[in-house]
């Protein structure tokens, strides 16, 4: 049977991570992490000198986090909700751009929460996976949703006719980030989102090209 495909990311989607990433840096690692910008590449300084982070080390802590901190993250409001009662209109599926050997970890994550759906790794640029995945699923109308415009941007060049819902779920960063260009919508707010994405599962209606 042919169904809608809605294939999420997870990270300030699904569940908050910046926020106890943050505090993470803060409890254990004296490194501040300020939220007020959407350049991730000056916002952590070691509290000590005042000196920002090099993007070595930040990649290094993120990986730190993932190994070891993952129990810290919550859902963000309703999205687990918000998923569980979509998986009636369409197959769900999570992109996650974290290394392979992450995938069992993320995906009982996630089922902790209520969630128990399919986790697919990717790192980069998120186009290619995406397109993988409906070459596999074969949906009538597919909708991608996540918070970086780059992987927005990813998704539209290769699969310009799949919708594209730019959410970013954390309300301290959200106000901070531009909406992707490349999404057709932008909404931060699950019980906002769903009747926008409602209406693309039931009536099938493929994405206009931006």
């Amino acid at each position: 049977m042919i169904r809608p495909l809605i294939i999420s990311d997870c990270d300030e989607v699904l569940l908050h991570m910046v926020v106890p990433f943050k505090q993470w840096l803060d409890e254990d690692k004296s490194i501040d992490f300020a939220l007020d910008s959407a350049d991730f590449t000056h916002a952590l300084r070691h509290r000590d000198s005042g000196a920002v982070l090099k993007p070595e080390e930040i990649w290094a802590l993120l990986g730190g986090f993932f190994d070891s901190e993952m129990h810290r993250q919550k859902p963000i409001k309703y999205a687990i909700e918000s998923l569980n009662s979509l998986s009636k209109h369409a197959d769900i599926v999570v992109l996650t751009n974290l290394m392979d050997d992450r995938n069992e970890a993320r995906r009982q994550q996630l089922a902790s929460f209520g969630l128990e759906v399919p986790v697919h790794c990717n790192q980069g640029p998120k186009g290619p996976a995406l397109a993988k995945i409906i070459d596999d699923y074969k949906p009538n109308v597919a909708l991608f949703i996540d918070d970086l415009a780059n992987h927005h941007q990813s998704a539209g060049e290769l699969l310009p006719n799949i919708w594209r819902l730019h959410m970013v779920g954390e309300p301290k960063l959200a106000p901070h980030i531009k909406a992707a260009p490349h999404a057709h919508e932008r909404i931060d707010n699950w019980e906002k989102a769903m009747p926008w994405i409602l209406n693309i599962m039931t009536t099938g209606k493929i994405a206009p090209n931006l």
